[in-house]
């Protein structure tokens, strides 16, 4: 006799029952871990997973509710929680119940968005969410549109992809050194040569220097430029940039994606004038729109850009169900199977609206602001400078950097605390990535608190 196959999660009344059990085994490795990280270290953290996964591929089942219990909790025990406001090393951010509602949704459904036959209704949302997030970046343009990517390292890809299929393989990129590492890896994997770099003594990407470089470079050159850097979350002076391109004949990618979802903010939204000048933009909303990962867009100013990506495959979007007027999704993405990422992202822009998503962008930026001033107030820490994000720079005065890094790993292997680490100045500073809005000034002081506290260790 066989045995009955397992419940389908499209099914809600076992979903229901999985959720009650994954929730409070959430809840136990949480209390469990008590604090931001788990402490001990990575052998430690190694030998509790081990010991509670024991046999990978048992002969028998342990049976759905003590297998999902034992693993999701010890992945929330070991799990460098980004909801706890101790935990701001990185652009990691703590999702929105609603969003990660919303993916499990997504996850129960399973639509595949490589065919319209297995995701009718998912591709219209994206079609239209997409259309209206593209205008959001480019208001001006006729036809802007917008694909869906894992984050920004496919979208910056994406970007240097289409404009090599535009000028052809000698696209020269001329990149800040302030640029994201994907910017070079893309090259590299789409055969393009090495991007040439222009240094960036005070973190942003000068229009001088820019032009003296561009006047250096023969033939088709797109510019990378950057709005939310990774180790400061500085924005590169998008206008001058736009216009220094436009003197030399040059295009202009921007990765915009920890700075681009500012544009929800009415108070700080400024700080991305010009940005609509690129031919094409990185935003990432698993930075500074808290939704799960991933949640990547590349945006495109006109949308024949995207052309060059058209593909068939007979099984899934055969030319005569086109013109019957079936929606081709593969020319949307590179990928063939891919998540309705997207579902999370109009849940929550339906949700909150323009308002209070901009409202969450303007309480982390005056987190920051609040750390800043803290740490210029505290007479043993010295502050990089005031931040343009959500990223603050400090480091404890007189300290050598062998000291700076190992305060940040002490903190890490007690649990206590998860700051980050950039090099700024030829030296190296403790990193607060200010993610979390709920967090408070009697946190950022913590967090203050405790890297003093191991300074004359």
């Amino acid at each position: 006799m066989r045995a009955a196959p397992p419940p389908l999660a499209a099914d809600p009344t076992p979903l229901s029952r999985f959720l009650g059990t994954a929730l409070d085994a959430l809840r136990e490795g949480a209390q469990t871990r008590g604090g931001p990280l788990p402490a001990g270290g990575p052998e430690a953290v190694a030998r509790r997973v081990r010991e509670a996964l024991s046999d990978v591929l048992p002969e028998r089942g342990t049976g759905p509710d003590e297998a999902l219990r034992t693993l999701v909790r010890v992945l929330a025990e070991g799990a460098a929680d980004p909801a706890h406001p101790l935990c701001a090393a990185h652009l990691h951010t703590p999702p929105l119940a609603l969003a990660a509602a919303a993916d499990l949704a997504a996850s129960a459904l399973n639509p595949s968005m490589d065919s319209w036959d297995q995701a009718p209704a998912a591709s219209a949302l994206e079609t239209e969410v997409t259309a209206a997030l593209a205008a959001e970046i480019f208001p001006r343009a006729t036809t802007p549109d917008a694909l869906v990517t894992t984050g920004g390292t496919e979208s910056n890809q994406l970007a240097l992809l289409l404009a090599r299929e535009r000028h052809g393989p000698t696209l020269r990129t001329l990149a800040g050194a302030n640029a994201h590492h994907s910017i070079h890896r893309a090259a590299w994997l789409l055969g393009l040569p090495e991007p040439l770099t222009v240094p960036t003594p005070n973190g942003t990407l000068d229009p001088a220097a820019l032009a003296e470089a561009l006047a250096r470079t023969e033939g088709p050159v797109l510019v990378t430029a950057t709005a939310g850097t990774t180790d400061e979350g500085l924005i590169d002076p998008l206008p001058q940039l736009a216009d220094t391109c436009a003197a030399h004949g040059a295009e202009l990618h921007v990765d915009a994606a920890y700075g681009g979802p500012v544009l929800l903010s009415r108070t700080h939204r400024h700080l991305l004038d010009g940005l609509d000048r690129a031919r094409t933009v990185t935003v990432d909303l698993h930075k500074l729109g808290w939704q799960p990962a991933a949640a990547g867009l590349l945006a495109v100013r006109d949308t024949a850009d995207l052309a060059t990506l058209g593909h068939t495959a007979a099984y899934l979007n055969a030319d005569d169900d086109t013109e019957a007027g079936l929606p081709d999704l593969l020319g949307r993405s590179l990928r063939t199977t891919r998540r309705p990422d997207i579902l999370k992202t109009a849940v929550t822009l339906r949700a909150l609206g323009r308002t209070s998503l901009g409202a969450l962008v303007d309480t982390c930026m005056d987190l920051a602001q609040d750390l800043a001033d803290l740490v210029e107030k505290a007479p043993e820490l010295d502050l990089r400078a005031r931040p343009t994000l959500t990223t603050v720079l400090f480091r404890p005065t007189g300290a050598d950097d062998k000291a700076v890094a190992t305060i940040r790993r002490t903190l890490l292997t007690e649990g206590r605390a998860v700051l980050g680490r950039a090099e700024a100045d030829g030296r190296l500073w403790l990193k607060a990535t200010l993610l979390n809005p709920h967090a408070t000034p009697d946190d950022l002081a913590q967090i203050l608190t405790l890297v003093e506290g191991r300074t004359h260790r």
